[in-house]
């Protein structure tokens, strides 16, 4: 198994690598929409798209369980409103040292769970009613440990900030390729030259480029980020239950759910400790650009532990 303090590290180095190409992203989003749609007003557009795109990466470093939970109309869990699974929950805080996180629920009967925050001191677990009531407890408590090492292995920083960024540049590059671009190079003045005219349209094809193949160089930095440390997740998840049958008994049983979590979504998909996306008769799509490894393999390296 990978060596943990690496593995930290390493997410520390991709937080801030992520945040850096957002924020470049946004900027040649702003200058190019200054060049082509305003007329040579790039620069003065990158300005702009700086300060925004800091403000929201420092927005979203501070606030990325916030907005993740809003987006998944999660709410709060008490002890009082449900004791068993604040038990469960301290129980695999007390087995892997890593302070309580906060509980939160989903309200869906689809089975399935996930961990958000920016740091151990700041972290959330959120499970559907369906997968705390469709698990026997050390199902439940192979799930809990899976997630408590999302925790301590500081993905859930960095899938939290991934899920807010990424989520905002296809929200971005979805407005921009369905505007005006039939207009190539319509915001040019008349008196350009003939070089400035093929400068142009050189920085009109790089943008549709840009635009277009964003929402894909997005889905990429997700699936990267999230199979491999589904597999650690789990190994971890044994190590601290010292039961690794639980969480493949567990995992065996999400697989075979049909429900459709209606909370989920693109931006969010790969923060879940299986893929919530599925067709219209409840199984699971899987493709090249899937954030989760097989469940059959996931649960093949947990037996054979």
């Amino acid at each position: 198994m990978p060596n943990i303090y690496q593995h930290i590290g390493k997410n520390k180095r991709d937080t801030f690598i992520i945040v850096v190409l957002f924020i470049a992203v946004i900027s040649f989003i702003g200058w190019f929409m200054g060049e082509i749609y305003i007329g040579g007003e790039g620069y003065f557009f990158v300005g702009w798209a700086l300060v925004l795109s800091g403000l929201s990466s420092f927005i979203t470093y501070y606030n990325s369980d916030k907005i993740v939970l809003a987006i998944s109309g999660a709410t709060e869990v008490k002890y009082e409103d449900d004791p068993y699974l604040h038990k469960l929950v301290e129980n695999m805080t007390i087995a892997s040292g890593i302070p309580t996180p906060r509980i939160y629920k989903i309200e869906d009967t689809a089975m399935n769970a996930f961990a958000t925050g920016r740091d151990p001191e700041h972290s959330v677990i959120c499970f559907t009613t369906g997968i705390v009531d469709g698990l026997e407890k050390r199902e439940l408590e192979g799930v809990i440990a899976h997630e408590m090492s999302h925790i301590g292995n500081y993905d859930i920083r960095l899938m939290s900030i991934v899920s807010v960024l990424v989520g905002s540049i296809q929200l971005l590059a979805d407005f921009f390729t369905r505007g005006r671009f039939y207009k190539m190079g319509g915001g040019r003045r008349s008196g350009s030259s003939r070089s400035g005219g093929r400068v142009g349209m050189i920085i009109m094809v790089l943008g549709i480029l840009m635009l277009i193949i964003s929402p894909i160089i997005a889905t990429l930095i997700k699936m990267a980020i999230s199979r491999k440390r589904e597999y650690l997740a789990d190994s971890t998840a044994a190590l601290i239950t010292r039961y690794p049958q639980g969480l493949a008994n567990a995992l065996r049983k999400l697989s075979k759910d049909r429900e459709i979590l209606e909370a989920a979504n693109g931006a969010t998909a790969h923060l879940y400790i299986v893929a919530p996306i599925k067709d219209s008769f409840g199984f699971t799509i899987m493709t090249a650009f899937s954030t989760h490894p097989p469940i059959e393999d996931r649960i093949a390296r947990l037996e054979s532990m």
